[in-house]
């Protein structure tokens, strides 16, 4: 048997709750998983440096081996079809992360293989990212419950995976995004049918002071990502009032964390002085991405050999 993590929808909540208690394990020590002998595919068409680290570190931490293939090496649906790309690799390795322009790609690529495949990033879902964010603020706030979330900028592939982790965790999250860029309908749709609850508590807005207003956490991201190039000018100005600035902090609550999931505009989404001030936990971010990423490799791979999470991970 076999799972993939190609969107949140993949996960459910209790799934969640044991990738975060295994995650806080592996990354204190009190939990201990290995992959001995197991070797990792890492399929990018895109360039990385958090998503290409904190794999490749955390699979050598945890005795594996990674192969890190760059569209250049494979030229996936060009050279060769995706499907065969996939059928090929299922041979030799025990997993798949793939970080790909066209979440199709990512779908096909799971379709064919035998083996686990993890989505590092597509143009439709960022679901490692989000996972970590929310295992992060966790990890601050010691409980999700009764927390506010304000997202503010992109409806991106990022803000998309965290709403439908919202809606499975029961989180509260305000998206402020200007008109035409919030999240896919087909997301916003997903999310409600997810949880009963989803429709109250995930809510849009054009305006970011609203969504910020009480905020436990104040998160944004890149105003024109990768692919978006061609419409960089106009982005920069539908977004020129969604910045993340002291202004902005201040309809937040006065404890409120800031997050970006980098890199980061300095100046633009974001200014120097709140991404480096004392509410910023955008490295700690970075960090757990190794950790949760980590957890999600050992997840997968113990259900391919045993059919089941082992919900309670002992030492």
């Amino acid at each position: 048997m076999k799972k993939d993590l190609l969107t949140i929808l993949d996960l459910s909540a209790e799934e969640i709750r044991y990738l975060f208690n295994l995650t806080a394990g592996l990354k204190d020590g009190s939990i201990r998983r290995a992959l001995p002998n197991q070797t990792i595919a890492m399929v990018f068409e895109k360039p990385s440096l958090r998503t290409r680290m904190t794999f490749q570190v955390g699979i050598n931490q945890l005795g594996g081996h990674a192969i890190y293939l760059t569209q250049q090496d494979i030229q996936l649906g060009g050279r060769e079809s995706v499907a065969d790309v996939a059928r090929n690799l299922e041979r030799w390795v025990n997993a798949i992360v793939a970080r790909t322009f066209k979440h199709e790609t990512i779908v096909e690529l799971a379709r064919n293989a035998s083996v686990p495949v993890i989505n590092a990033l597509s143009d439709r879902a960022h679901p490692c990212q989000a996972l970590t964010d929310f295992f992060t603020v966790l990890e601050k706030k010691r409980d999700l419950a009764g927390l506010r979330i304000a997202y503010i900028g992109d409806g991106n592939n990022v803000c998309n995976s965290l709403v439908l982790l919202a809606a499975t965790l029961d989180v509260e999250l305000a998206v402020a995004s200007p008109s035409g860029y919030r999240p896919d309908d087909n997301i916003i749709a997903a999310a409600k049918a997810r949880h009963q609850n989803a429709g109250a508590r995930i809510t849009f807005t054009n305006d970011p002071f609203e969504a910020v207003n009480g905020a436990d956490v104040v998160y944004t991201d890149v105003w024109v990502s990768m692919g978006d190039e061609a419409e960089a000018e106009e982005r920069m100005r539908q977004f020129a009032r969604y910045q993340v600035n002291a202004e902005l902090m201040r309809a937040a609550k006065s404890d409120a964390l800031v997050m970006h999931c980098l890199p980061a505009r300095r100046g633009l989404e974001i200014t120097d002085e709140v991404m480096d001030g004392p509410q910023s936990i955008v490295f700690d971010q970075a960090e757990n991405r190794l950790h949760v990423q980590k957890a999600l490799l050992v997840s997968l791979l113990e259900f391919r050999n045993t059919g089941q999470l082992m919900m309670f991970p002992q030492t």
